[in-house]
């Protein structure tokens, strides 16, 4: 069996993106990501920065532009029409979720697209299901990355992805299909999900359900990717998912919580002949992913 942790994968990312950046530098080129935040969400602070530490080691330029929770439609407007306009972005990112007032589709809307980094606009959608893309959603491309590294073969396979959000389900389906691997969603109206799920060669888990998928929804020799992170305060639910393992005990003592994924890895680790591991599976990809979007903004506007 084969834990597939996401850090080799993600290193291999940036040294490669190291080199093309320094050749960008050398010619007075420094690619520029700048990311909004608007609240004070703690997770979506925790991200933005890992997301501006993550550029600076590699060379990049990043500016993060904190709003208040209470900002205005049109305050916001008005930020990414700036950042359109500014020639000296290549990137601009919307940390999601926004508060409920201000709505999702309409402000990913307003980036403009050869700048949308996350690959969030209608536009970039559409070329994504396309087969042409210009940007991928980081976190998919993070693990086509990932299954490439370790050597899983995709093409005629049967894949299921279970949760179809914009960010993760829908672009991971396309780029199965574009893969050639036949494929099925699943969702949460999906009757009988575990049988739709053990039809899985590879199988990615992207519900935001702690433990949703388990034993009875894996094919022996199944492929599992699991992209949940969820944060679990329940003693009883970690102590069954983790029978024994006192690291996890400790981090819920210590903390108030611990990381669990969509996938109950205790019970799947079993009959899987690979699976990714939460945390340091599917995480530290999502970030690599995001750096290969800026420089390939960077380019794609100087031609």
């Amino acid at each position: 069996m084969q834990v597939m942790a996401g850090k080799p994968v993600a290193e291999l990312i940036r040294q490669r993106l190291r080199r093309e950046i320094e050749e960008l530098q050398e010619r007075g080129i420094v690619p520029s990501l700048h990311a909004i935040l608007v609240g004070n969400d703690p997770a979506s602070g925790v991200y933005v920065r890992a997301k501006a530490k993550a550029c600076q080691e590699l060379g990049l330029s990043a500016e993060t532009h904190h709003l208040p929770a209470d900002t205005a439609p049109e305050v916001l407007s008005e930020l990414i029409a700036a950042l359109n306009r500014n020639p000296q972005v290549d990137g601009i990112l919307l940390q999601l979720p926004l508060p409920p007032h201000l709505p999702t589709a309409r402000f990913l809307s307003e980036i403009a697209p050869e700048k949308d980094v996350d690959g969030f606009h209608p536009e970039n959608v559409g070329l994504l299901w396309q087969g042409r893309p210009r940007f991928v959603p980081c976190t998919p491309a993070g693990i086509m990355e990932l299954l490439r590294f370790y050597g899983v073969e995709l093409s005629g396979k049967r894949a299921v992805v279970v949760g179809r959000s914009d960010i993760v389900g829908k672009p991971m389906a396309a780029l199965l299909l574009a893969a050639n691997a036949t494929v099925t969603i699943a969702h949460s109206k999906t009757a009988d999900l575990p049988a739709v799920c053990r039809e899985a060669e590879v199988l990615v888990v992207a519900a935001g359900k702690p433990a949703l998928v388990g034993a009875a929804h894996v094919r022996p020799g199944a492929v599992v990717v699991d992209v949940g992170v969820n944060r679990v305060e329940d003693r009883a639910m970690v102590a069954r998912l983790f029978p024994g393992d006192q690291d996890r005990q400790g981090e819920l003592s210590k903390k108030g919580y611990t990381l669990v994924g969509d996938v109950a890895y205790s019970e799947v680790v079993e009959k899987a002949s690979a699976i990714t591991p939460v945390p340091g599976g599917v995480g530290p990809l999502t970030i690599a992913q995001l750096l290969a979007n800026t420089l390939r903004a960077a380019r794609l506007r100087r031609g």
